[in-house]
C-alpha cells in the first residue's frame, strides 16, 4: 500500500547505524589526518537517516534531496565503534522538509543539528541535472 504525502507529518522518526571503519575516517575522506569517524561520514549518515525515514510517505517516483545541513560534530569516534543517527521530521512546509538530527556512539553525543530536504520527482530532477552536461 502506498501512503499518500498527506500523511507526511512532523514527528516521523528515523534511525540508522554505521560501524566506524578505516573507510569512513577523516583520513580516508581527506577531511583530517586522524583515524576517527569523519565529519563528511557523519553528515552522510544523518542525511541517509532523514531520507529513509520519509521515503515510505512519498508517491512512487518521488524522492527527497538534501539542500541544507547545519551540523555540529561534537566528539571523536574511533574505528570499531558504532555510530547511531536519529532524525525527527519537525516541519513540513510544502515540498520542504525540516529535520532535527543527532548522532551518538554509545558513550556520548557526537553530532547534532538540523537538516533540510526537498521533495522532488526523481526522473525530472535527474533529467534537469543531466541537461547541464556538456560534451
Amino acid at each position: 500500500m502506498v501512503v499518500k504525502m498527506a500523511e507526511l507529518q512532523p514527528g516521523i522518526i528515523g534511525e540508522q547505524r554505521v560501524l566506524v571503519t578505516e573507510d569512513n575516517t577523516a583520513g580516508a575522506h581527506g577531511s583530517g589526518a586522524v583515524p576517527v569517524f569523519s565529519t563528511p561520514a557523519l553528515v552522510a549518515l544523518m542525511e541517509k537517516t532523514a531520507r529513509l525515514s520519509v521515503q515510505p510517505f512519498l508517491e512512487p517516483g518521488q524522492t527527497t534531496v538534501g539542500t541544507r545541513v547545519d551540523i555540529r560534530h561534537l566528539a571523536a569516534t574511533p574505528v570499531g565503534t558504532t555510530v547511531t543517527a536519529r532524525s525527527e521530521l519537525t516541519a513540513v512546509e510544502g515540498k520542504k522538509l525540516v529535520f532535527k538530527v543527532e548522532a551518538w556512539d554509545g558513550v556520548e553525543t557526537v553530532g547534532a543539528g538540523t537538516h533540510e530536504r526537498y521533495i522532488v520527482w526523481e526522473a525530472s530532477f535527474v533529467r534537469k541535472a543531466a541537461a547541464k552536461k556538456r560534451d
